[in-house]
């Protein structure tokens, strides 16, 4: 592949940036503090920060700050992630995830893009590195991994919300077998570097012909890793005034609320990306690719990937290649692949800032013709009554005439996209008969019962996605109920039914009402499942049965499958219940009761006994320990259906489970003259253990409650524990 593999100390690697060689001057100190004088941040009873700024620069910098307060490790890792710098702390495990990164944006093209920057724009840049400087120059009890000094260009590698956004559907493993076929698998396996999105979200709206208020509600319910974001408020005399959950780095609200609307993002599948054959050939040293019956020189560039091992810092020069189609990614037989996604990193940081000043569903739906939002759905609802959805809006118009869910013939100009579907074509409700709209991930056609968007009139690569259980929960929830209030909403999102199990159980009954050879335990264990409601609950016996026993035969299940081959939750199944033989099923419940017995003494466990939550150190990568006091959880795996989702396991030396995933920040809200919200984050607004607000609402999470919201001056004044200017003490 003409790679070129080089080994020197990154001191003489002048090509490279030094992060960490920087010092901050006299005249930018004192600006900052200048600055801080015009920003105030009053932390509530519960720590959640609200800044106020004059301006809205003002404001991002008190963001900034104050999130570096409550946990400056994640988002130094965040932008380490997002800049392609993580082998520098990881070692050469992430030279590849680097490698993905800066496939699509690198430091001289964000730098670019700054410099191109409108001038609002551009002041928020700033006060972003101004908050993030600061608050190091006023910290130096805290010592970075590697930023030492943070830049204004640095926001424009992380546009959107999510952590790597659409590049993390690309293999690096496949990056690696294409780009350096002999290095070592440790090379594209790296550490926990940051805490990777657990599948899943949750968005419901509902209509005021719905609400017991006459106003519309809304459900925001992200599904991520713990502590993926924080909770908090930002204001200024601008029109800036937007509460809820930012991921540690980003300086707009990601999924949240402002006095007048509220936009919940859930990961859309919608498909947005595309692999192309390339048809290559070597001549005089030079790569060409075959398209439209002629030959194009492939676009070379080189990297330098600096790593940290052994404590002295190297790096690798590695050549990436592209064709107009973007990055070149893996091999497919003897073609290269390309990959085709959406690259738009000002317009993104755009649009993902301008939309949290929306005023209404016109606005919102203005600021939504940026398109750029490729990565999620929203669910939307506004202070006049509407609801709203929209699946994606970033949908590349293509000929329908091919398949867009397999690799294309990069050679057939016919396969190029042909620009972006405008947003009034792609898939979207606004105010449905049924009176609520609901997104779990799934299928845009269920999204408001017989009130949904029609699959026939729309091209199939808008949607490809399937149903899945938290769908069809969710569905049957909302349209059960004729009147909602923030209070039954909240009962809905903690609906407990698990779907997942209607035919799973049944069908494990079955087999064993077929087996001659059950012992005494397994036969009251499978009564104990007969007269199960498919509940969770933190006293539930069946719950414990049928999540370790289903988890066991999906990983047999899964070792069936037939390498590559995908299926969605409901289709895997029936998959399972068809591939897996009686007797498989049956030894796997019996080894079930047997792991149960030998770690607790008993097979008779409550799912609360061994479902627990747990926060000791406040770490990126958190420990565990089952001799520790922890906390019982009812909510269960979404894979089943749980709406109220929560991902868990067990590590080395404990036997119980931790979560590590799904609910996060969750909020309701009512639109009405005056808001009304509540909210709940996973354990408390702060990473330092010695904190008040370490873990002051894990059990109020555990226990699926909300606090309400402080979002009115005279609330946050009445609940203030602590005001203070950037710089000063809390």
């Amino acid at each position: 592949m003409n790679i070129k593999i080089g080994y020197c100390l990154l001191m003489l690697c002048g090509s490279i940036s030094l992060l960490s060689a920087q010092s901050f001057k006299p005249e930018e100190i004192n600006r900052w503090k200048q600055r801080a004088a015009e920003v105030s941040i009053i932390r509530d009873q519960w720590g959640v920060p609200h800044i106020y700024g004059k301006t809205d620069a003002d404001a991002v910098f008190g963001l900034m700050y104050a999130q570096a307060e409550d946990d400056f490790d994640r988002v130094e890792m965040n932008y380490l992630d997002a800049i392609g710098r993580l082998a520098e702390v990881q070692g050469p495990s992430a030279i590849y995830h680097d490698l993905r990164a800066r496939m699509f944006v690198t430091e001289a093209q964000a730098s670019a893009y700054y410099r191109q920057s409108p001038a609002w724009l551009k002041s928020l840049l700033e006060a972003f590195a101004d908050g993030m400087n600061y608050f190091l120059h006023t910290h130096p009890e805290v010592k970075p991994a590697l930023i030492t000094r943070f830049e204004p260009w640095m926001p424009l590698t992380f546009s959107e919300g999510s952590i790597g956004g659409d590049i993390t559907r690309i293999s690096l493993r496949q990056m690696k077998d294409f780009y350096e076929p002999g290095q070592k698998v440790s090379r594209i396996e790296p550490a926990i570097y940051v805490e990777p999105e657990q599948t899943g979200s949750n968005g419901f709206a509902i209509a005021p012909s719905k609400s017991a208020s006459g106003h519309a509600l809304l459900l925001i319910n992200p599904h991520v890793s713990f502590y993926f974001r924080n909770e908090v408020h930002v204001i200024s005399e601008e029109g800036l005034n937007a509460y809820g959950a930012v991921t540690w780095g980003q300086f707009f609200v990601y999924q949240g609320f402002n006095e007048h609307c509220g936009w919940m993002h859930t990961s859309s599948y919608a498909d947005v990306i595309d692999e192309y054959l390339e048809t290559v050939e070597m001549r005089d040293g030079q790569y060409w690719y075959r398209y439209d019956g002629q030959w194009k020189p492939v676009i070379a560039e080189t990297t330098v990937l600096p790593y940290v091992q052994n404590g002295k810092t190297y790096s690798d020069t590695l050549t990436i290649y592209r064709t107009h189609h973007g990055p070149v990614v893996r091999m497919e037989g003897n073609q290269w692949v390309s990959v085709a996604m959406m690259n738009a990193p000002l317009k993104a940081l755009s649009q993902s800032y301008l939309r949290t000043k929306a005023q209404d569903y016109r606005s919102y739906a203005k600021v939504m013709k940026m398109r750029t939002n490729s990565s999620n759905n929203t669910v939307f609802a506004d202070s006049k009554g509407n609801i709203g959805y929209w699946h994606g809006d970033f949908i590349p118009r293509r000929d329908p005439s091919f398949d867009w869910e397999k690799p294309l013939d990069g050679s057939d100009p016919r396969t190029d996209w042909k620009g972006l579907h405008r947003v009034k074509e792609i898939i979207h409700l606004k105010n449905p008969a049924s009176g609520w709209i609901q997104n779990c991930n799934s299928t845009p056609y269920t999204a408001a019962g017989s009130s949904s968007p029609r699959r026939s009139d729309f091209p199939s690569y808008m949607a490809p996605e399937a149903d899945n259980y938290r769908g069809i929960n969710a569905a049957r929830v909302l349209s059960s109920k004729k009147i909602f209030n923030l209070d039954t909403l909240i009962a809905s999102a903690n609906d407990p039914y698990l779907a997942g199990f209607e035919k799973l159980i049944p069908d494990l009954i079955s087999n064993y009402g077929q087996y001659s050879d059950a012992g005494s335990a397994e036969k009251e264990a499978i009564g104990m499942l007969k007269g199960w409601n498919l509940c969770y609950g933190v006293n539930s016996i069946p719950t414990t049965l049928a999540i370790q026993w289903g988890e066991k035969v999906r990983q047999l299940a899964f070792s069936k499958l037939p390498p590559g081959q995908r299926m969605d939750a409901i289709v895997f199944t029936d998959y399972m219940i068809h591939s897996l033989t009686p007797e498989e099923k049956i030894n796997s419940f019996k080894s079930t009761l047997d792991d149960l017995s030998r770690n607790f003494g008993d097979w008779k466990i409550t799912w609360g006994e061994i479902n627990r939550y747990q926060r000791l150190t406040g770490e990126v990568q958190e420990s565990y320990d089952d001799s520790k006091s922890s906390i019982p959880v009812g909510f269960t795996s979404s894979m089943w259906g749980s709406l109220a989702a929560y991902t868990s396991r067990t590590f080395d030396g404990t036997k119980k489970r931790y979560g590590i995933g799904g609910n996060s920040f969750v909020a309701v809200v009512e639109f009405g003259p005056r808001l009304i919200a509540r909210s709940v984050i996973t354990g408390g607004e702060s990473s330092d253990p010695d904190s008040p607000h370490f873990d002051d609402q894990a059990e109020l999470y555990c226990n699926g409650a909300f606090k309400e919201v402080n979002f009115y001056p005279e609330d946050v004044k009445t609940h203030a524990s602590s005001n203070y200017h950037p710089g000063e003490k809390q």
